[in-house]
């Protein structure tokens, strides 16, 4: 699967840049994460439960961030591991971009796969998800960074 997409969030790049790097802003944002440990500066350990039609299942796994160029982009990958419903992995190329009216442009591509019982919903269910849950995350991250870092 592979998804593009652009967000404008009401703050200064500089802000933006520290709300991607700081796990408790990051878990308010995720829908349905239930923990975001970050174990070193580049790399965190996460749970996520999320439903998917009809499967709701609990992932365990790593992030890691790459490709660091501070306050202006990086790269984000990791994998979950789903138990028996089975696996989700993936990346995504985030870039931050000032605008001349001080808010800041956010631009990603997503790449991401899953495998095992979650693989067989078909991928019409998993797309719609995967765009409604980056949907969510940016609408409330865009939120919860423009407020100054507390969620509504």
């Amino acid at each position: 699967m592979d998804m593009r997409g652009s967000e404008t969030i009401n703050a200064p790049v500089e802000t933006v840049w520290k709300g991607l790097n700081d796990p408790d802003i990051l878990r308010q944002c995720i829908p349905g994460c239930q923990s975001l440990e970050k174990t070193s500066d580049t790399e965190m350990k996460a749970t996520v439960v999320l439903k998917i039609g009809p499967v709701k299942a609990k992932f365990e796994g790593a992030v890691e961030l790459s490709n660091l160029n501070p306050p202006h982009s990086y790269t984000i990958s990791g994998e979950g591991k789903g138990g028996m419903v089975g696996f989700a992995k993936g990346g995504a190329d985030v870039a931050l971009e000032p605008q001349p009216d001080g808010t800041t442009l956010l631009t990603y591509s997503v790449k991401a796969d899953v495998g095992g019982k979650i693989a067989q919903l078909g991928a019409r269910l998993i797309d719609s998800t995967a765009k409604s849950l980056a949907e969510k995350f940016f609408a409330s991250f865009s939120e919860t960074v423009a407020q100054g870092g507390t969620a509504a």
